[in-house]
């Protein structure tokens, strides 16, 4: 009671209160602008002061080289493409904040606002205007520099005459017209809405125009609700943008921090956003977004294109755009939603935020670069409040409706990345991810948790991971290594695989995972399974056949060792380790392996980055199923963070694990000590005591005198299946409402009727015999 007390005092000392009744107008405008530019800070001290101090030194060195033409108002940001207009409100953003805010240099230097309002004026006459038509990217015109403008508009608002102030708003309503917010559809949809809404709601706020305001939230009402199809946020916990990318870690950000600023911006007043069902958005802050995080960074499963942006050009604070860069994003994002979350949710996300300030090692938190210092000063208040750090909690997540999952352990944490005909291969566009080709082919992404104060390789990815990563040989995919052209197969997500069967069924802690895998503009097909356990993944493939006329490899794993690595890579019979990282076990397969330097550039992966390039070094196991195989397989199994000891132990114990199927029809593990039996039914079939009556995923646990039957239907028919498990049980304990009991006896024999959402149905028993 006493920590819930201490941490609503700390949150209200810095929450604005409630707009003023005589002019509501100024006072949304004010709270704005201390949600935009920060309160509750002392700007003399660390990191503000030299935050604030690098935001003068960056507006002077704009307004030196700012040279209004027809076509550009920097030599360096022309209008064509249009990103120079969004990047040109950037820079008088930046001015203008170094204008209003104190320890800038140039705090109320009055030569500098002549010259932010002779650069708005000169943007509005040339280009964003109600008489220009937009071309080029549709989101530079309608969510890019409408956003930078209205927060212009706010932060200027008496400095700026009424026409000037008219003209703004003027050109919001042209570039967002009416129809974007009252048919949710398009490119209106999930966090594109958000944003449409975030500078529709600011003009009718700067334009004392109460229908825009109101326009702005109720259009917000759509993004709330669990969707089933396309963009939005699912009840599993997945979200899509784009209609069938997985996009959690950059659309999904931009989701949460658009309407966390808009819960605290219209609370209190008469527009305030009461929509019940805003709740879903504050439930996913733990269903959906939490699970994904990992010591700071997002998984980049979850951030489509992005992944290629790394150092971009454009950027004039040369910050690094990687998975600790997105991850941070939501994780502000959460800090900002909390003022709207009660006292409960909040105390639960400040010990969330604690932990991860607290564990991110390789991009510290409180001084990263991406913030501002309203967003520094949400962080620090967290980090200074009496709620404790907590540690990443241990579970399995499976988003089957964006084909992921995530995987958590005391001594791992991986992500799994996989595609159907509901989720991409990749996306690539605007220049980005050319190459992301394999990227959901299996890919299996991981992160040893750290022995004896190691960091646990938490940069493994964010290290040039993606510029000098061989994209033929992702981890845990298994390719043709037929050449592709960049950007194969269509660019926005359009490249799907004709399947159906990706998926799989959890108890919360272990996971059976499948995925029917066709290849990227290949004849390659496979069919792989992943059994998530204590302290590994079980690895399986078969039917692997290809008629592509060149070899097709599985990539056991590859590891970014960072600049001239020198960790120890140990083979034996059957097993291979590497120093700080791991090992692996191969139960079926011949092993082969590298260890080379590769070199690259941001460039090479997207028009936007920079040309530097880097030298990493790699170690890389693969198997060779040869040229044009026929129904190939494998079995590895994959022990992040391992000692050499636990693998060369695990390696030399034949009773661990038993396969009890790799085909086409089922693929199927037993590990006895831990109680678990679970199969892949790629069809009707039957293995180690298991009978299912079409594609199903199954998993048994055994608890003493208990056992609990987890099982999911990936094809999606939604037709009922029936299982069997062929073993002696007593009562049932409790059963799910889709999970009818046919017998129970000297077998268990259930009718599942599973519905379209690969949801896991549990059933548990006692046992006899």
């Amino acid at each position: 009671m006493l920590l819930t007390a201490a941490l609503m005092a700390t949150t209200a000392a810095r929450t604005p209160g409630p707009p003023a009744d005589d002019d509501p107008y100024d006072a949304l405008r004010r709270r704005w602008l201390d949600l935009a530019l920060g309160t509750g800070y002392d700007p003399a001290t660390e990191p503000y002061a030299s935050r604030l101090a690098e935001s003068g030194d960056l507006a002077r060195g704009f307004r030196a080289t700012m040279a209004p033409t027809p076509a550009s108002l920097w030599p360096d940001r022309p209008y064509d493409p249009p990103s120079g207009i969004t990047q040109s409100y950037g820079r008088l953003w930046t001015m203008a904040q170094a204008y209003v805010q104190p320890g800038t240099g140039s705090t109320a230097d009055p030569a500098l606002l002549t010259d932010v309002i002779r650069g708005l004026d000169h943007l509005s006459a040339t280009v964003y205007n109600p008489s220009t038509t937009r071309y080029g990217n549709w989101w530079e015109w309608q969510i890019g520099s409408p956003r930078l403008l209205m927060d212009l508009t706010a932060a200027l608002y008496d400095h700026l005459t009424a026409a000037q102030r008219e003209a703004a708003c003027a050109a919001v309503d042209h570039f967002i017209p009416d129809a974007m917010l009252t048919d949710y559809s398009g490119t209106s949809t999930g966090a594109n809405r958000v944003d449409l809404c975030r500078s529709v709601a600011l003009r009718g706020i700067l334009g004392r125009a109460p229908d825009r305001i109101a326009l702005a939230r109720d259009a917000l009402s759509p993004v709330f609700p669990y969707v089933t199809r396309g963009d939005g946020l699912y009840a599993d916990g997945s979200f899509v943008q784009h209609t069938w990318v997985a996009y959690s870690g950059t659309y999904g950000q931009v989701l949460l921090d658009g309407l966390g600023r808009l819960f605290a911006l219209l609370a209190g007043s008469q527009w305030e956003v009461t929509d019940p069902n805003r709740q879903i958005v504050l439930d996913s802050v733990e269903r959906a977004y939490a699970p994904l995080i990992h010591d700071g960074l997002v998984m980049d499963c979850v951030n489509g294109r992005a992944i290629s942006r790394g150092y971009l050009k454009s950027d004039d604070r040369h910050v690094l755009r990687s998975d600790h860069f997105h991850g941070q994003g939501v994780i502000a994002a959460i800090a900002l939603l909390a003022e709207a979350a009660s006292a409960a949710e909040r105390e639960r996300w400040y010990g969330r935020i604690k932990g991860w300030i607290e564990r991110d090692t390789v991009a510290p938190i409180l001084t990263a670069r991406q913030f501002d210092v309203a967003d520094l000063a949400r962080l620090h208040a967290v980090a200074d409040s009496p709620v404790a750090g907590i540690p990443e909690p241990v579970g399995h997540h499976l988003f089957a409706a964006m084909d992921r999952a995530v995987h958590r352990r005391p001594v791992f944490t991986a992500s799994l990345a996989m595609a159907g005909d509901r989720i991409a291969h990749y996306e690539c566009g605007n220049g980005e991810n050319p190459r992301g080709w394999h990227t959901g082919a299996g890919m299996l992404s991981w992160w040893p948790t750290g022995r004896s104060g190691r960091a646990g390789r938490a940069d493994q990815y964010t290290n040039w991971y993606w510029p000098t990563v061989d994209w033929y040989r992702l981890p845990g995919t298994t390719v043709s290594t037929k050449r592709l052209p960049d950007r194969a197969g269509g660019e926005w997500g359009e490249p799907k695989p004709d399947v159906r069967w990706v998926g799989g069924t959890t108890d919360g802690e272990y996971a059976a995972i499948g995925q029917h895998l066709k290849g990227l503009d290949s004849t390659l097909q496979a069919r792989k399974s992943w059994f998530c356990l204590a302290d590994a993944v079980v690895c399986l493939g078969a039917g692997i056949t290809c008629t592509d006329g060149v070899p097709v490899e599985t990539v056991v794993d590859n590891r970014n060792l960072g600049e001239g690595g020198t960790q120890d890579f140990v083979r034996g019979t059957g097993w291979a380790h590497l120093e700080e990282h791991g090992g692996w076990v191969i139960v079926a397969g011949h092993l082969r392996t590298l260890r080379e330097d590769r070199t690259g550039a941001w460039s090479d992966i997207n028009t936007g980055g920079t040309a530097e390039r880097r030298t990493r070094r790699w170690q890389t196991l693969w198997l060779d199923h040869g040229t044009d195989p026929v129904n190939a397989s494998y079995v590895y199994v994959l022990l992040p963070g391992a000692t050499r000891r636990t693998v060369t132990a695990r390696a030399a114990d034949r009773h661990w694990l038993s396969v009890l199927a790799n085909d086409g029809t089922c693929q199927a593990v037993r590990v006895p000590s831990l109680g678990l039996t679970a199969a892949t039914f790629w069809q009707a079939g039957t293995a180690g005591g298991l009978t299912a009556s079409a594609g199903a995923s199954v998993l048994v646990r055994r608890r003493g005198r208990t056992a609990t039957l987890c099982v999911s239907e990936p094809p999606r028919t939604g037709e009922p299946l029936e299982i069997t498990w062929d073993h002696p049980v007593g009562a049932v304990i409790r059963a799910d409402d889709a999970v009818e009991v046919i017998s129970a006896d000297r077998r268990l024999r259930l009718r599942v009727t599973p519905g379209r959402a690969c949801a896991t149905h549990r059933c548990e028993v006692t046992l006899t015999g």
